[in-house]
């Protein structure tokens, strides 16, 4: 049976041809999936390691939480998860550490409240998403200069080092100080807002998580990776993988979704 669901995952065979080729009816096939039983994460090697964790998502409250190690390529943990927050991140550290792994550092993206979960460790945010970040706020073809000239430091992140990056950011902030603080008066009369305020939303993301955004730098013996790119190509692989498989019931998804991760 594991022999049949490996070709149905990773072989991108349909239940006609799998049956065809088992002499079994597309419906036997079927139940032989749903009768596989769920791989878990196997015996973990304790060891000193630097980890990657994120979650996403397949669609509403269906997700999943992995811990990756870049330097082994291999998942330590997963587990289902309907939300993202402190509580599914201070679990997989919890599960990690009590399996005997000294977690040395921690990869993670730069969302509010997770990095605090790991307060005591060293922490690298992941360049390639504090890049996202800030191109959420600018847009693609921001209209401003000043918008233009933040949009091109951004696009340096990961080409340079953080005395740079550090020096370049806070001349940028120096030369458009006065047009950040731009006010718009609302009709009312009594109120006002920043007339650049995804601007400053930018600006203010990057100053926050700048002391994070280099941990590699401080700590090359470790070798840590600047960005979660080990954990986003396996989501990516994960991805195409079960687009073969449309119209999955819930349960096979997430056998599928372990069987890839368990690889």
């Amino acid at each position: 049976m594991k022999n049949l669901f490996q070709e149905y995952v990773f072989g991108k065979q349909t239940l006609k041809q799998l049956g065809g080729k088992y002499c079994r009816t597309p419906k036997t096939i079927r139940k032989y999936l749903d009768r596989y039983q769920k791989t878990q994460p196997g015996t973990p090697v304790v060891r000193s390691v630097v980890i990657g964790i994120d979650c996403t998502f397949f669609g509403r409250g269906c997700g999943i939480i992995v811990v990756r190690c870049p330097a082994l390529k291999k998942n330590l943990y997963w587990k289902q998860v309907t939300t993202e927050n402190k509580a599914v991140y201070e679990e997989a550290r919890r599960y990690l550490e009590e399996a005997g792994f000294i977690i040395q550092a921690v990869i993670l993206d730069a969302k509010h409240g997770i990095k605090e979960v790991f307060s005591d460790l060293i922490v690298q945010i992941c360049q390639y998403h504090q890049y996202k970040i800030v191109m959420r706020y600018l847009t693609n073809k921001p209209k401003t200069e000043a918008g233009q000239e933040l949009k091109a430091l951004i696009g340096v992140l990961t080409d340079i080092d953080m005395k740079l990056f550090t020096a370049l950011l806070d001349a940028w902030h120096e030369k458009w100080s006065v047009f950040l603080k731009e006010r718009t008066d609302n009709p009312d009369g009594k109120h006002w807002t920043y007339t650049h305020r995804r601007m400053r939303a930018a600006y203010r993301s990057l100053r926050t998580n700048l002391p994070y955004l280099f941990s590699y730098e401080r700590y090359p013996e470790l070798k840590i990776p600047n960005t979660n790119n080990s954990s986003e190509g396996s989501f990516s692989e994960l991805k195409r993988l079960l687009n073969n498989h449309h119209g999955l019931k819930l349960a096979r998804r997430y056998t599928i979704i372990e069987t890839i991760l368990n690889r």
